[in-house]
């Protein structure tokens, strides 16, 4: 399995799709590091020479930030959001969606399972 960037990719796929598996990289950017390093998107990960590796590597260390820098970056960011008392830090702090979607249904992801809550049906006298 070939290494890039400490994280192991898989060498049966083609390159565009193995690098991927790299936290911070996208189609988009896949595509681009595929064509800078001039590689062929299609050939797959196991056929590359050290020297290709070695090429994406270099790429990867320059132009992009990636895994653990770039989830420390957005850790950090959200740590601002939360300090700053803003609306969408305080929506961070809550565990509730953070871009305006609705709440009232389809927010199970981010809430987590249903709690169930007693006696709301059975109000009478009105």
């Amino acid at each position: 399995m070939p290494r890039i960037s400490g994280v192991d990719i898989p060498d049966s796929k083609p390159i565009r799709i193995a690098l991927r598996y790299i936290f911070g990289i996208g189609p988009k950017f896949a595509d681009d590091i595929c064509r800078e390093a001039n590689i062929e998107p299609g050939v797959r990960a196991n056929k590359l020479t050290e020297d290709e590796l070695a090429s994406i590597a270099h790429i990867l260390e320059n132009n992009y930030v990636v895994e653990g820098a770039l989830r420390r970056q957005v850790s950090q960011d959200i740590a601002r959001l939360r300090d700053t008392r803003c609306y969408r830090g305080d929506r961070h702090r809550r565990g509730l969606p953070v871009r305006g979607q609705r709440t009232q249904t389809n927010a199970r992801t981010r809430k987590g399972k249903k709690k169930t809550v007693a006696g709301k049906k059975g109000v009478k006298g009105h």
